[in-house]
């Protein structure tokens, strides 16, 4: 049964309500819709004679909204990207399926990328669109149907397929080491160590696993990419704790030396994480029972 129509404000008027919301004033909402602050302003006075609530508190030019409002307004956002993912399935592919799969630029990049030509030759009706993501998110506010992520299977309201476990390993540049040999891991600490922003912990646990104190926090130089990290140590500036899949190739040139002879495990991993209430969605079903046959345990990487 559909709702009553006084539950069902005009998109126009919720549009302008979440945009205050989430923007933080009435010249930014109006700016990002295209308006007039004073539209944007009418736009709300509309909302709150239809609700019959006082939703927004006026100072001057200045719109803030009452707490039940900030409330409302998130519950709101939800709703216009789920109308909004509808549409972009909708649009992009018409008569067949797709899939809106957010992903990790490094792992999406060296081991999902060489695997999917399989996928595509397999279900040539599903098309998946792919946008990089380096740091979590809530899928109600999100328009995609699944992600690869790293960490550990802990998002609420969702299932998840564990895809691989990291290795670590410490790597640099052989001009890094001018002719030193390294054989213990007292010896990697005397060395300028590279981090990267999404494992802020990763040296000091593999020192701690290595039975050395690690070194002072914030010592060492940042990163946020892997790619940016990997050209770093390419380029002699220092250690980096590096997932083996990733310098694999650089170890086999000779770009790059190992200062460890074996990879350490993590305690996060690479996921397919989709939101439950998705899980029989048939172009998911499809994409995730392929990948299932390419987790751990694998046949080395493709070439």
């Amino acid at each position: 049964m559909p709702a009553p129509r006084r539950f069902l404000p005009s998109i126009s008027s919720l549009r302008a309500l979440e945009a205050l919301e989430r923007l933080g004033s009435a010249s930014a909402a109006a700016a990002e819709l295209s308006l007039t602050q004073g539209a944007v302003s009418r736009q709300l006075q509309t909302l709150e004679r239809q609700l019959g609530l006082d939703l927004v508190q006026r100072d001057g030019k200045t719109l803030s909204l009452s707490p039940q409002a900030v409330e409302y307004a998130s519950e709101v956002r939800m709703a216009l990207n789920q109308i909004a993912q509808a549409t972009l399935r909708l649009q992009t592919a018409p008569l067949a399926g797709t899939l809106n799969l957010a992903i990790l630029p490094a792992f999406g990049m060296r081991w999902l990328m060489p695997r999917l030509p399989e996928f595509a030759r397999l279900h040539p009706d599903v098309t998946i669109n792919m946008t990089t993501r380096l740091q979590p998110f809530n899928f109600a506010a999100e328009v995609f149907d699944a992600a690869i992520h790293f960490g550990e299977a802990e998002w609420p309201g969702t299932d998840s397929l564990l895809l691989k476990s990291e290795q670590l390993i410490p790597v640099c540049a052989p001009d890094l080491l001018r002719g030193q040999e390294i054989k213990t891991p007292e010896q990697i600490r005397s060395l300028p160590l590279l981090h990267i922003q999404t494992r802020p912990d990763a040296w000091s646990d593999w020192f701690t696993d290595k039975g050395v104190m690690p070194p002072k926090t914030g010592s060492g130089s940042m990163y946020d990419q892997f790619a940016t990290i990997t050209q770093a140590a390419l380029h002699g500036l220092g250690v980096a704790l590096m997932p083996d899949y990733l310098v694999e190739q650089d170890l086999a040139t000779g770009r790059l030396v190992a200062l460890h002879p074996a990879p350490s495990e993590t305690r996060g991993a690479y996921y397919l994480v989709w939101p439950s209430s998705k899980s029989r969605m048939p172009e998911l079903a499809k994409f995730r029972d392929w990948l299932a046959t390419k987790a751990q345990p694998e046949d080395p990487l493709p070439r």
